[in-house]
């Protein structure tokens, strides 16, 4: 965010790590020790490489709720803190999944393509689409986020089911033991989990075949959770409804396949990009940072 970099050079006279291999190369053998603070996002983070030749860092600060492409273990075994921008955000990813929701169902990407193509005069009404209302949803990871997209499913009358490694206590939802279990029991998936090796490859062509040709899956989480390959496949032999995607296993690389499927809605990773959302990560941001520089605590550690 242009806002957030010149804060960050302004205020805390900020270097740009270089994007050039040779120029980053030489830059860290130069001042790899130099620096106690890593400002980043989700997107980039910082990995076990780049992690090794930061000999001095002692925090990564994250834009963003995901975390998976900095090296955990390595910051945990070096005592680095490490720090996110949750809640703020789970209004407008929660909507996207909504969004996505609808959309893949009642087809209304593909229709505004129908209209403006011009299908509607030479060929016709639009085909026959599938209710959004009163469909049984699982979410896979009931988390901050995933309750937020439950509540805004209740109000569709769907009925609720999820998985998570862990029971959830405080709802009247049904635990399914397994993914695949959750999804056999569910019209409509949605991937609310977090990213990294834990869930890696999670939603595989197991979950995806217990789906089936009338289930739908929604993504809004990160694009390693699914087996990308297998999902392709079922969409293309017809193994799965529909899909809507806001992430993908190769950002910003989508599968060429994918593209000219009108039962799959396709995003560019935009979940939580609303100016206020935004703006409210930057701030969270810069007050993680405050704090960090401050007395060495962070405002949103990560569990």
């Amino acid at each position: 965010m242009p806002a957030l970099k010149d804060a960050l050079k302004d205020r805390y006279r900020a270097v740009r790590l270089p994007d050039l291999p040779e120029e980053r190369k030489e830059f860290l053998r130069l001042r790899g020790g130099n620096f106690q603070v890593v400002v980043t996002s989700g997107r980039f983070g910082v990995g076990t490489e780049l992690m090794r030749e930061l000999t001095g860092l002692q925090a990564v600060v994250h834009l963003g709720v995901g975390h998976d492409t900095t090296d955990v273990a390595q910051a945990r075994e070096r005592g680095i803190a490490i720090s996110n921008t949750p809640d703020v955000l789970n209004d407008c990813v929660a909507d996207t999944a909504v969004a996505l929701y609808l959309d893949v169902l009642r087809r209304t990407s593909a229709a505004d393509r129908y209209v403006r193509n011009g299908d509607w005069a030479t060929k016709g009404h639009f085909p026959l689409t599938t209710k959004a209302s009163g469909k049984r949803v699982g979410i896979l990871g009931l988390g901050r986020i995933g309750r937020v997209i439950a509540r805004r499913l209740e109000a569709f009358d769907c009925t609720i089911s999820y998985h998570n490694r862990r029971r959830v206590d405080d709802v009247a939802y049904v635990h399914a033991d397994s993914p695949a279990k959750l999804a056999a029991m569910s019209d409509v998936l949605i991937v609310a989990t977090s990213g990294g090796q834990q869930t890696e490859g999670v939603v595989d062509a197991e979950v995806i075949d217990a789906l089936g040709p009338n289930g739908y899956l929604i993504n809004i989480a990160r694009g390693s959770v699914i087996d990308e390959s297998s999902l392709v496949q079922a969409l293309l032999e017809g193994r799965l409804g529909g899909a809507g995607l806001d992430v993908f296993a190769e950002e910003p690389k989508v599968p060429k396949e994918l593209l000219a499927l009108n039962n799959v809605v396709l995003l560019p990773h935009l979940a939580s990009g609303t100016q206020e959302t935004r703006h409210a990560m930057a701030e969270l941001t810069l007050a993680n940072l405050r704090r960090f520089i401050a007395d060495g605590t962070l405002l949103t550690p990560i569990s």
